[in-house]
C-alpha cells in the first residue's frame, strides 16, 4: 500500500544506503556475495541516472580480509580485525571500482575515524570533501578505518556511522540494509508473536526498549539498539530513515519507489540537536 509519506521518498535528492556485512556476504562462508555487489551497483548507478546523489556506507572490510587470509572464523583480538581489514578493505574497493566502472561510474574511498568527526578542522574538511565528490558525479564508499581505530570500531558500528554521515552532508534520506525486515516490538527470530512496525513518527523511551544489543550474523557488528540510535541521529537532524531487509537489494527500487517496505522512521528536525555534542558524549 502507498502512503503519501512513503510516496515522498521518491523525491528525495542526496541519500545515503548504509549496508551491512551480512548482506554483502555469503551466509555459508563468509565470502563476498559479487553477485549482490554488483545487483547493488547497479541499482545506485540507475539512481544517480535518476539525478540523485547517493553515498554508499559499506561494511565488509574485515569479512573482505578474512577471506583473503583464508581465515576459517570471525577474528577475535583488536590486531586481527586491523590486519584483517586492511587487507579487505583495498580488496573490497577494488571489487567496488571494477563493478561501478563497468557502469560508467567513479567510487570513491572515504575511510573516516571518530576523530575525524569530532575535530573541527578535520570535520570541516570531510564534509567539503564529501559535497566536491558528488558535485563531480563519484559515488563516495564510507567505511571506518578499522586499521587505526583504536577500539575495535569507535562508532559502535556503520549504523550509527552512516547517520552521521547523513547529518554531515545534509541527506535527506537514510536507507539501512540489514539482516531484518525492519523494527519489530520484539525479536522476531525468538518471539513468533513479534509485531512489526511500518511507521515510526516519534523516538520514544519505549521503542527504545525494543531495540536488542544483539546481532543475528556471525560477520556484523549492529543490532536492532544500534539501528535505533542511528534512526534518532537521522531524524533529528532532518533525514527520513528506512530499515529494509537487505537480503534481496532490489528492495531499494520498491522503497524509492513508494511502496510500504521496511520500517520508515520520519524525520522530526530538532532544533537542539547537535550532531558533535552526540558524538562527545556517546563515544
Amino acid at each position: 500500500m502507498l502512503t503519501d509519506d512513503r510516496m515522498k521518498l521518491k523525491n528525495k535528492k542526496r541519500i545515503v544506503i548504509k549496508i551491512g556485512s551480512s548482506s554483502l556476504t555469503h551466509a555459508q562462508t563468509g565470502d563476498l556475495n559479487l553477485l549482490k555487489i554488483e545487483r547493488l551497483v547497479r541499482i545506485i548507478s540507475d539512481l544517480k541516472g535518476e539525478g540523485k546523489e547517493v553515498v554508499l556506507v559499506s561494511s565488509g572490510a574485515i569479512a573482505a580480509g578474512r577471506q583473503a587470509l583464508g581465515g576459517q572464523k570471525r577474528p577475535t583480538t583488536i590486531s586481527e580485525k586491523q590486519a584483517y581489514a586492511a587487507v579487505g578493505q583495498a580488496r573490497l574497493m577494488m571489487v567496488y571500482q571494477k563493478l561501478f566502472a563497468e557502469y560508467n561510474q567513479i567510487a570513491a574511498q572515504v575511510l573516516l575515524t571518530k576523530d575525524t568527526m569530532t575535530n573541527d578542522v578535520s570535520r570541516y574538511n570531510a564534509q567539503n570533501t564529501f559535497d566536491e565528490l558528488l558535485n563531480l558525479g563519484a559515488v563516495p564508499i564510507v567505511n571506518e578505518n578499522d586499521t587505526v581505530s583504536t577500539h575495535e570500531i569507535q562508532f559502535g558500528d556503520n549504523d550509527r556511522l552512516s547517520a552521521i554521515v547523513a547529518a554531515l552532508i545534509g541527506a535527506d534520506l537514510l536507507i539501512l540494509l540489514s539482516d531484518i525486515d525492519g523494527l519489530y516490538s520484539d525479536d522476531p527470530h525468538k518471539n513468533p508473536d513479534a509485531r512489526f512496525i511500518s511507521m515510526v513518527y516519534e523516538i520514544t523511551p519505549q521503542l527504545l526498549e525494543m531495540g536488542k544489543s544483539t546481532s543475528g550474523s556471525d560477520v556484523g557488528t549492529g543490532g536492532m539498539a544500534a539501528k535505533l540510535a542511528a534512526a534518532r541521529i537521522a531524524t533529528d537532524s532532518g533525514s527520513d530513515m528506512v530499515i529494509a531487509n537487505g537480503d534481496d537489494v532490489e528492495i531499494l527500487h520498491d522503497i524509492m519507489s513508494g511502496a510500504d517496505k521496511g520500517t520508515l522512521f520520519m524525520a522530526h528536525t530538532n532544533l537542539d540537536f547537535d550532531l558533535m555534542n552526540y558524538i562527545h558524549y556517546q563515544y
